[in-house]
């Protein structure tokens, strides 16, 4: 099966195309470390069999969290404990990414000064954002490419930006939040700017062999706001920085009528791997074996990654691997049909 074929995102090797999406654990304290939970929680997935794991949305810098429960790499004190995550994955076979991110105006931490591209609170129960100036804009920047060098130290094998779900480079990007008339705002090209500039810094300071990867939300499902279309002529100003297109959708606007169903997000990905000529992750509602392989044999995605379902089924590959994924030996009994694995 394709799933379960090994492939590449630049030049690291996966044991498989399928990915665990990053999900927001809120497990972690105001310090933004790591603890037991995820190290558990990553580990098992790896020994679930996954071939890329992506660490759930890090905060940048301590107002770039979503809550003061999410994880930070702000600090070096985070070091040791995103290190920890990555040496029980490896030791299971997987490899580690991680989201940078940084929430803008959907931080909900009230101590927090908020910021935003321009001074447009998320909803009414959300506070109003202080648009950011140069300053504000080069402490995102630093923080980005801080983050990725703490990265690097505690050994994941790639970044992912979060650009998508209505944190501060999808406000950046999207006309509805972004009303700025500087450089950073306007036109599509001053619009993918921060984008870019994040983009550099990061590859400034990581290995040249070390992959990146953008998460986009492909639509703002709102009038005035981003389309597919936008999107695609989006990423066709920062592709070259990316080895990677992840494809989501939505989250920049409070009262978006998003109606989901099962992989509603997959033609997003499909038009921006055809019309971008970019690798894309598919994500989104893919919650059987028979979804994922259509995706990938009909070349819809190069990826696909799975999220909540990996929460109610963290062994979702080996019940659905079909002899074709190894499983580990402290685990082999709970799955009798199936070929010995390692």
């Amino acid at each position: 099966m394709l799933s379960f074929e090994k492939t590449k995102i630049g030049e690291l090797e996966l044991r498989n195309r399928i990915i665990m999406a990053p999900m927001c654990m809120f497990n972690a304290d105001e310090s933004g470390r790591p603890n037991n939970f995820h190290t558990i929680h990553y580990g098992n997935a790896a020994l679930g069999g996954l071939g890329l794991i992506i660490v759930e949305a890090t905060g940048v810098v301590p107002e770039g969290r979503i809550s003061d429960r999410d994880l930070g790499i702000w600090s070096d004190s985070q070091i040791a404990g995103h290190s920890k995550i990555v040496e029980v994955a490896h030791e299971f076979g997987a490899k580690v990414g991680i989201q940078l991110a940084h929430a803008g105006r959907k931080c909900e931490i009230e101590k927090e000064t908020i910021v935003a591209p321009s001074a447009i609170a998320f909803s009414e129960d959300y506070k109003k954002p202080v648009e950011l100036d140069a300053a504000g804009i080069k402490r995102v920047k630093d923080g980005f490419r801080e983050g990725a060098l703490r990265a690097v130290e505690a050994g994941y094998d790639l970044i992912e930006v979060h650009g998508a779900h209505g944190y501060l480079l999808h406000q950046f990007l999207s006309p509805l939040s972004n009303q700025r008339t500087d450089e950073y705002g306007g036109s599509r090209e001053n619009r993918a700017r921060l984008v870019i500039e994040v983009a550099e810094e990061i590859r400034s300071v990581i290995p040249k062999e070390m992959p990146m990867i953008l998460r986009v939300s492909a639509t703002d499902y709102y009038e005035g706001g981003i389309d597919i279309d936008e999107m695609v002529e989006l990423v066709n100003l920062f592709k070259h920085l990316f080895d990677v297109i992840h494809v989501s959708s939505g989250a920049l606007v409070s009262d978006a009528v998003i109606k989901p169903y099962p992989g509603y997000q997959v033609p997003f990905s499909e038009a921006i791997k055809t019309r971008c000529d970019v690798r894309t992750i598919a994500v989104g509602l893919l919650t059987q074996i028979e979804q994922i392989e259509e995706v990938l044999a009909n070349g819809r995605a190069d990826y696909v990654a799975l999220g909540r379902v990996l929460l109610r089924e963290p062994y979702f590959l080996l019940n659905n691997g079909r002899g074709e994924i190894e499983i580990h030996h402290s685990i082999r009994r709970g799955f009798p049909s199936l070929p010995k694995g390692n």
